[in-house]
Order: C-alpha cells, then sequence, then structure tokens
C-alpha cells in the first residue's frame, strides 16, 4: 500500500556572508517559533578571502572576494560553477582597489547558453567591467568568453557603493571625494554616500542614499539636484538601505547595528527598529 511522507519546509531560508570568506546558510521555522539557526557553512575559514560583494539571481549566486576573485555558486549547494580573476593585466592587485559592488543580469540579459551568465562589477576606484562568464563542471573549463567591456565611473575619490535599476538600464554610484580642507577651527566634517538604493520598480529617477553623518535622503533628479527627503537615523553612519516591492517602504541599518523600516513619505517616525 502506498506511504506518503509530509516535507518539513523552512519558512526561513537565508545566506550570510562575512570576512573570513564563509558562507552560511540559516534556516527557521515559523511555526514551531524556533530562533533561526546555522545549517551549513559552505568553505573554509580563510581571511584572504573575505567576501566583498554578492548578487543572486535564481539558480546561481555571484560572489567577490578579496584579492579580485570573483567565483558563481549554486545557492542551493554551493557548489563553484566558475572562479575568475576580476583583475585586468594593467590593474594592481591592491586592497584599496577591491570590489565594492557585483551584478547578475537576469536571464533575458544571459547569454543564450544557460552555461553562462553576464555579470558587472566595480572596484573601489571605480574601474567598471561587464563581462560574461562561462561556467562548467570543471573550473578550469570556466572563464571570461569574449571581449569584456570597461570603463572609469570615477576620476578622483573612493567608490563606496553600487546599485543597478529593476530594468538594468541604469546603474548608481555612490562615491567619497577627494576631502577639502578643514577650516581654522578644525571641525569641517565632508559628507559621502555610504549606500543606495532606486525607491521604485518602474522610476530610474527616485533613489534613497545613505550617508557618512546618519543621513537618509530621497532624491528625484527629474526634479531638482538636492534631496526632495532627508532626515536623521541615530548617530552612526547608514550602513545598508534596501526597498521595498511597495515602493515607498525603506529599510535601513547603520553602524551600530540598529535596523528600521521607515515609510519615506512620512520619515520623520521609523515603524519600527532593533538594536
Amino acid at each position: 500500500m502506498p506511504r506518503t511522507t509530509t516535507l518539513e519546509c523552512p519558512s526561513l531560508r537565508a545566506l550570510t556572508f562575512d570576512i573570513l570568506g564563509l558562507i552560511k546558510v540559516i534556516e527557521g521555522k515559523g511555526e514551531q517559533k524556533e530562533a533561526p539557526r546555522v545549517v551549513e557553512r559552505w568553505g573554509e575559514p580563510d581571511a584572504s578571502r573575505c567576501v566583498l560583494a554578492t548578487s543572486i539571481l535564481d539558480p546561481i549566486l555571484g560572489v567577490a572576494r578579496r584579492k579580485g576573485f570573483i567565483e558563481v555558486l549554486s545557492p542551493v549547494n554551493g557548489d563553484v560553477r566558475a572562479s575568475i580573476s576580476n583583475q585586468n593585466q594593467s590593474d594592481k592587485v591592491s586592497e584599496d582597489n577591491s570590489v565594492i559592488g557585483l551584478h547578475l543580469f537576469r536571464k533575458e540579459r544571459l547569454d543564450s547558453s544557460s552555461r553562462s551568465c553576464t555579470l558587472l562589477t566595480c572596484t573601489i576606484k571605480g574601474s567598471a567591467s561587464m563581462k560574461c562568464v562561462k561556467m562548467s563542471k570543471s573550473l578550469e573549463d570556466s572563464g571570461v568568453e569574449g571581449t569584456q567591456t570597461t570603463w572609469n565611473v570615477s576620476g578622483s575619490g573612493s567608490i563606496l557603493c553600487f546599485k543597478v535599476d529593476a530594468d538594468e538600464n541604469y546603474a548608481l554610484f555612490g562615491w567619497k571625494g577627494v576631502e577639502p580642507a578643514k577650516n581654522s577651527l578644525g571641525i569641517f566634517t565632508p559628507t559621502w554616500f555610504t549606500s543606495a538604493t532606486f525607491l521604485c520598480k518602474d522610476d530610474h529617477r527616485k533613489f534613497v542614499a545613505g550617508t557618512n553623518r546618519h543621513q537618509v535622503r530621497l532624491y528625484d533628479i527629474s526634479a531638482q539636484r538636492r534631496p526632495v527627503v532627508s532626515f536623521d537615523f541615530r548617530e552612526t553612519p547608514i550602513k545598508a538601505i534596501a526597498k521595498d516591492v511597495d515602493g515607498h517602504t525603506i529599510y535601513i541599518g547603520n553602524g551600530f547595528g540598529d535596523l528600521a523600516s521607515i515609510d519615506i513619505r512620512n520619515s520623520k517616525r521609523p515603524s519600527h527598529h532593533s538594536d
């Protein structure tokens, strides 16, 4: 007589990345009200393989590591499908020119072969590069296909954040410029962008940026150059900003680990935060 088995699927499954180069799988079951726990660890602890940037596009995961290496993995089991170097022959591998952002393009933008993917990277010094990466069962057979396109997005300063819009037609770069001299009192504190995201799925002209001076700013470049909305969040630099699908809620995190969800239409009062 046939038997049936009930499989318990986690209500939460997330991937986290750390400075030791580990990728951790976290799962939680909401119905049992258990705290999420680490169920898998991919890789071995190695600070020289620190994770700097990631991008996920089912069924692949892109990971940029220290010293200019980029891997394409399976987000299901962590198998490495491709490994390449992001450095050009003219580039010098250094900590001050590490990858700051990585984006995997959607399937309709990929190569016709299911064994390849197209990705965009940007380094701290502003070197952007778009390339097609061939995936293979053997890492020795993986690599960059065709000619990669490179350009410089900043003539000076350091790129600190990077984002591609939902339609993948526009990219947003935020950087720290060359610091001006302090005033006679020595108290001048320059402001620069530390994180950013496009606000609306169908409008690339609106984006939200966080600064090193714990400010959150909404820009609409079709209206004016100055922020449309600006407010402070706690007292440390904004480290992360993400948008909600509703087009007006944003999620922010700072250097102290404080988190908040805020309706940008009523930015004076965060709807939730945790320390």
